[in-house]
């Protein structure tokens, strides 16, 4: 497989986002989870590194495996338990206290992901059946803290919150939300009371807030790069698994 990313360095990079060395980090941590054993039955017709990019690809472009089994030589069901075996091994790896203080500045955001899987979702405000999930952001480096496991698309963004369990790796550390999350300890924007203005200095404070809290805004976006993330097909905690493996290729992205 070395040789083979060697020379097509292009089209790795394409299909996963990732340069050879960040796929290398990536598949460091896949065989260091145990990615490389074996399962009971045939052995596999791939070796760790192809199944790896298989569904780093699958992460990316969306395609289904039936079209995804020929571009690699092998069959859909061996793309399926590629992905059931190996997608959880891409999570996001837990995040460093050291890196945590007052002096830390996170973001808080949820977005809709648009999903097949109706116990997983609701008919959202985006008209289709989607599934709420929560991201935490470092502000500083843009990376991806925390994801919560997704919540049906109808929750209420305070709701998801307290409901997703992200709140105990923010203490100690200052957590920016929109002015959906009152009373969830987080710096929000000022309100308007009925018949009383905002002052100049909340004005101001608003705009910065905007200003800082847009970041987590544009990693959500560059997230969705990864198509699984704009139509998921994944059943059960399939979706869950995609989020944490895109949030782990996004910092490595960043990272590297």
């Amino acid at each position: 497989m070395a040789g083979v990313l060697r020379a097509e360095r292009v089209w790795v990079e394409t299909f996963t986002g990732l340069r050879v060395t960040q796929f290398s980090g990536l598949l460091k941590v896949v065989r260091e989870w145990g990615g490389n054993g074996t399962l009971r039955g045939r052995p596999w017709s791939l070796p760790l590194a192809e199944r790896v990019l298989m569904i780093a690809v699958y992460f990316r472009t969306n395609l289904t495996m039936r079209q995804l089994g020929p571009l690699f030589g092998v069959s859909s069901s061996t793309v399926c338990r590629a992905i059931r075996q190996l997608g959880p091994l891409l999570a996001l790896e837990p995040v460093s206290r050291s890196v945590d203080g007052p002096e830390r500045m996170w973001i808080v955001d949820g977005t809709l992901i648009p999903v097949r899987d109706r116990s997983v979702a609701a008919s959202s405000r985006n008209y289709r059946f989607s599934a709420n999930v929560r991201v935490i952001v470092d502000a500083d480096t843009r990376l991806v803290i925390a994801a919560a496991r997704p919540v049906p698309g109808t929750s209420a963004d305070a709701h998801a919150w307290r409901a997703s369990g992200l709140s105990r790796h923010c203490q100690g550390v200052t957590v920016l939300g929109d002015g959906a999350y009152l009373n969830c300890q987080m710096v929000v924007p000022h309100r308007k009371r009925p018949g009383r203005a905002l002052l100049q200095a909340e004005e101001d404070d608003n705009a910065e807030h905007r200003k800082v809290r847009a970041r987590v805004e544009h990693v959500i976006g560059r997230m969705k790069n990864h198509k699984i993330l704009r139509d998921c097909r994944q059943r059960g905690s399939g979706l869950h698994h995609a989020v944490q493996a895109v949030a782990h290729m996004h910092n490595l992205a960043l990272a590297s």
